[in-house]
């Protein structure tokens, strides 16, 4: 790099001036789409904000805090179940799909809510369970009651005569076992999650139409997408074979993508999402890129968007993960993409621990920069960001020592499940301190007030002790925080279509501290510059990059030397404008 022409001061472009002129002018080739590109802000409902003092979040707590909302400079909205439940799974047990738990609010709340958003011009996805119900909708209660009843093929029964049925391998069961018995009608019936979320049988075409007439009330409502939970698991062989030997290393494999998914995938885009101006995404996306192209493609007629695991699921241990594969996650994944489908790009959600405890640097001295670099990579990716609620601030794990502190089920049976086996409990402890879910549920922290603003009451999980440093009234105050970073970068993604639509290519891709790329559209190219360690990095730039203008910096120290020779400060991320030769 021969010299660095900064078109704008550092203090004027983190304030969130933008060059609109860039925008590239001709778009005719590209396939725009309202949901590529949104930006998303999952919220779990329990932990937003709690209105009535009964420690539990809710709708009207939403509807308070929709200025906040708008603020972040997100387009979409995915909130997690709030249907009527009892609550064994945090609502991912549905006991009623039209009705709403009293804990939530009501329907006219929901309602407000819907319109506020819309308001605003945000968008509201709806989460969507229908692998499994409760084992409280009247649909179970009914298919238990006798064989002969008509709801009996609303779920998978195996006939206890018949003797034990294949094993199938539960998520949540402590057993591990996914066939329970019930000796009302001496049959065991099929749970791939908790005992009490019995797996729906969508080889029945009356499931199949109950579900899209349940999805309808709500598109008719005015919701704008689904989200579909475990999708991928509802389709079975129902002749229920015996896996071969070394199923367990392929989980997935056996388990998801079964053999008539793509026709029910169709068979609902004809009911529902073809009749309607929604979008749709499914959890999970198979087990190859193949996979999810397939659930995906736009001719497939299927899904909009898919949504893999392949970058949550590098941390499942205390090790933590290699920068080398989390390029090579990102890159594959956006390379499978690049001409057809749309991928989700995320790195946390109601189902994994906090972001920058799980994948940046929790730890009071880099705790802001590192999540800030962490914001920077997803809101500067190619395909639709997913925010979870929270880490718009940093907020990190909590510290439960004890399985008592515990809420989620799958917490409290896998310990059941570890403790039979004789596992190590102290180092199950440990892990499932980091790892759990309930990390990740702890209510929001408003402010520096008692329960940190969530609630006048007892909360439901725990507020973690540092609210009083991590905060939206703290961080609204400071142009540096983690808060206002993220508000920058939802602002330039929003302004710069090439974040959304530009070609991804790696550079120095075999440096173990600099994860860095380019994102291209036109004549429009951006730069994007982090260092992923708590140590000082340097790299040398190809000779092709002449920076035009630094448009994201979460240190106030430009990194660019002579010689085109970079030097970043720990977890430094930088997005810069450039002119390629």
């Amino acid at each position: 790099m021969n010299k660095c022409i900064l078109l704008l001061s550092w203090v004027l472009l983190t304030l969130g001036c933008s060059d609109h002129t860039r925008q590239q002018n001709d778009t005719a080739q590209i396939d725009r789409k309202w949901w590529k590109e949104g930006i998303v802000y999952q919220i779990y409902p329990r932990s937003f904000k709690d209105t009535n003092g009964d420690g539990v979040g809710d709708l009207r707590g939403v509807i308070e805090k929709l200025d906040y909302i708008e603020s972040l400079g997100v387009t979409m909205v995915w909130m997690n179940p709030f249907f009527q439940s009892p609550m064994v799974d945090n609502g991912y047990d549905v006991s009623d799909y039209r009705g709403i738990l009293p804990e939530f609010g009501t329907m006219e709340d929901f309602n407000e809510l819907l319109a506020g958003l819309h308001e605003r011009n945000i968008k509201f996805v709806l989460d969507v369970v229908v692998n499994h119900s409760s084992n409280q909708h009247e649909w179970f209660k009914k298919s238990r009651s006798s064989r002969d009843n008509p709801y009996r093929d609303y779920y998978h029964w195996w006939p206890a005569e018949k003797g034990d049925p294949p094993y199938r391998y539960s998520l949540f069961d402590p057993t591990g076992s996914a066939w329970k018995y019930d000796s009302l009608t001496d049959a065991y019936y099929l749970h791939y999650f908790a005992a009490e979320q019995p797996d729906l049988k969508w080889e029945n075409p009356e499931v199949r139409r109950e579900v899209y007439d349940i999805m309808k009330f709500w598109a008719d409502k005015g919701v704008d997408g689904f989200r579909l939970d475990a999708f991928q698991f509802v389709s079975k062989d129902t002749t229920y074979p015996v896996f071969p030997e070394g199923w367990v290393d392929d989980f997935i494999k056996y388990y998801s993508m079964g053999p008539q998914i793509h026709d029910y995938l169709k068979e609902m885009n004809r009911e529902v999402f073809s009749k309607y101006e929604v979008f749709s995404v499914s959890e999970g996306a198979g087990s190859t890129f193949q996979d999810a192209h397939d659930l995906v493609d736009a001719d497939r007629n299927e899904l909009h968007m898919a949504y893999h695991f392949k970058t949550v699921d590098l941390v499942n241990s205390l090790d933590g993960y290699e920068l080398s594969e989390f390029k090579q996650v990102f890159s594959e994944w956006d390379s499978a993409f690049a001409e057809k489908g749309w991928i989700s790009i995320f790195l946390s959600n109601h189902d994994v621990s906090r972001l920058v405890s799980r994948f940046g640097n929790d730890s009071p001295e880099f705790r802001t920069v590192s999540t800030q670099l962490l914001n920077t990579h997803l809101l500067s990716m190619r395909g639709t960001p997913y925010t979870y609620y929270g880490d718009e601030l940093g907020m990190t794990n909590i510290d439960l020592d004890d399985i008592s502190e515990y809420n989620d089920i799958a917490a409290k049976n896998s310990y059941q499940k570890a403790l039979s086996e004789g596992q190590d409990m102290g180092l199950f402890m440990e892990r499932l301190n980091f790892l759990s879910r309930d990390n990740g549920r702890t209510p929001m922290q408003w402010d520096n007030a008692e329960n940190a603003g969530f609630t006048t009451g007892k909360p439901w999980l725990p507020v973690n002790e540092n609210y009083p440093e991590i905060n939206v009234a703290d961080q609204e105050n400071d142009p540096n925080s983690v808060l206002n970073h993220f508000r920058k970068m939802t602002r330039l993604r929003t302004n710069n279509l090439v974040l959304v639509y530009g070609d991804y290519d790696m550079i120095l891709d075999d440096d173990d501290q600099i994860y860095a790329y380019t994102r291209t559209l036109n004549e429009d190219k951006m730069l994007i510059l982090m260092n992923f360690s708590d140590q000082k990095a340097q790299a040398k730039l190809p000779e092709a990059f002449e920076v035009e203008q630094i448009m994201i910096n979460n240190y106030s120290i430009a990194p660019f030397k002579k010689d085109s020779t970079v030097v970043l400060e720990p977890y430094q991320a930088l997005i810069v404008r450039f002119d390629g030769r």
